[in-house]
C-alpha cells in the first residue's frame, strides 16, 4: 500500500470519483437554493462575528451591572466606614 493510498484511504481514482460525484450534488443543491461559494463563506465569517459581538456585549454588560452596582456600593461603604471611624 503506498503512501498516498493510505493517505487518502481508497485508490487515487476512487477517491477523484467519489469526489466528483459529491461535488456535482452538492453544486446542484447550492444551484437549487441560489447559493454560491461567497455566500456560504459569507455566513460563516457572519456567524463568527455574531459569537464574536455576543461574547463582547456579555462582558459590557457584566461590566454595566458592577459599575451600577458600585455607584451604591462604594458610597455606603465609605460612609460606614468614616462612621465606624469615630467609634
Amino acid at each position: 500500500m503506498s503512501a498516498i493510498t493510505r493517505f487518502l484511504g481508497d485508490s487515487p481514482l476512487r477517491i477523484a470519483l467519489k469526489l466528483l460525484v459529491l461535488s456535482f450534488i452538492v453544486g446542484m443543491i447550492m444551484a437549487a437554493f441560489d447559493w454560491s461559494p461567497f455566500d456560504v463563506l459569507y455566513g460563516i465569517r457572519d456567524g463568527l462575528l455574531r459569537i464574536w459581538n455576543l461574547g463582547f456585549a456579555a462582558i459590557d454588560r457584566f461590566l454595566g451591572y458592577i459599575l451600577l452596582g458600585a455607584v451604591i456600593v462604594i458610597p455606603a461603604f465609605l460612609i460606614l466606614r468614616l462612621l465606624s471611624y469615630r467609634k
